[in-house]
């Protein structure tokens, strides 16, 4: 058996969303939605001081909007399936950046549910790959396989 070791960062924002339906757009309402983030580093430790404002700046562009009003969500329905889909997609390559991978996230619009995307089972790049990748400005074709 061999070991696997992550860090799992907790982060919170408050935002609102209408859920669209065929029959016309729900009622507007509030969340504090709550998103934890796995990760795996290439390196010994991890300077969680960093990561954590790298990934605020994702988190913190959906705080205090409503959501059906950004960009990402005007054709897309801000469900928690879609929301996690677009965080998982901002913090992957965040965490990219700063020579880690993201393994799950999870992101809870109430305190009984979540939505989470694992992708533990996918073959990690190596530590040279991901210099190289990022010395060029290209992404492994991993990077692109979040279903």
């Amino acid at each position: 058996m061999q070991k696997q070791r992550s860090y799992k960062i907790k982060s919170y924002v408050n935002a609102s969303h209408a859920v669209r339906w065929k029959s016309g757009t729900g009622k507007k309402h509030n969340h504090t939605w709550e998103i934890v983030c796995e990760l795996h580093v290439f390196e010994g430790m991890v300077s969680f001081f960093d990561i954590e404002k790298s990934l605020n700046k994702a988190i913190d562009a959906l705080s205090g909007k409503y959501l059906n009003d950004l960009p990402e969500f005007k054709v897309i329905n801000p469900t928690v399936e879609n929301v996690t889909e677009y965080l998982f997609n901002q913090i992957d390559g965040i965490l990219r950046q700063n020579n880690a991978v993201l393994l799950r996230i999870e992101v809870s619009d109430s305190p009984t549910r979540s939505y989470c995307i694992d992708i533990t089972e996918r073959q990690f790049p190596t530590e040279a790959e991901v210099t190289q990748q990022q010395a060029t400005g290209k992404q492994s074709p991993q990077a692109d396989d979040h279903a």
